[in-house]
């Protein structure tokens, strides 16, 4: 005979509401803006792609490492990221001369035009995703969001 309590019988929280909770509309605010990112960018680019290049523009010549942490992506998903933009002729990669198990990144020609290609759009998407507040909304928004991260 089992001691542990019936929780199919027990009365789910009528306050929660999974709809009202954070993470879910974080979600689907990020879904909105990742449909508006595809819409508009140029090159066939993610939004994680365009982080790498935009950023490693910025740092140039970076570590694969130093570039993720600047990214905030991990490790892995920073190598599959940089792999494909490699491949694509947009991020070159040579040893560092200092540490041969790291892995220095610089931007090819390509990947500089890439960028240049891309900024404006780049731009139009951030403005359309923020097209619903006013700019004290926005503004109140973003600042919120910096205090979450």
């Amino acid at each position: 005979m089992s001691t542990k309590p019936d929780i199919s019988a027990a009365p789910l929280a009528v306050d929660y509401r999974v709809d009202q909770q954070i993470g879910f509309m974080l979600r689907q605010a990020n879904q909105r803006h990742v449909a508006i990112f595809a819409a508009r960018m140029g090159d066939k680019l993610t939004t994680m792609q365009w982080s790498a290049l935009i950023k490693l523009r910025e740092i140039q010549p970076s570590s694969q490492n130093q570039l993720g942490r600047e990214i905030a992506m991990d490790a892995a998903t920073t190598k599959g990221v940089i792999d494909r933009l490699v491949a694509r002729g947009y991020v070159s990669t040579s040893p560092d001369p200092e540490d041969g198990r790291r892995v220095i990144l610089s931007l090819t020609e390509a990947g500089d035009e890439a960028v240049e290609r891309n900024l404006a759009s780049a731009q139009t998407v951030t403005e359309e995703t923020l097209a619903p507040l006013s700019v004290e909304e926005r503004s109140t928004l973003l600042s919120l969001i910096r205090k979450l991260c």
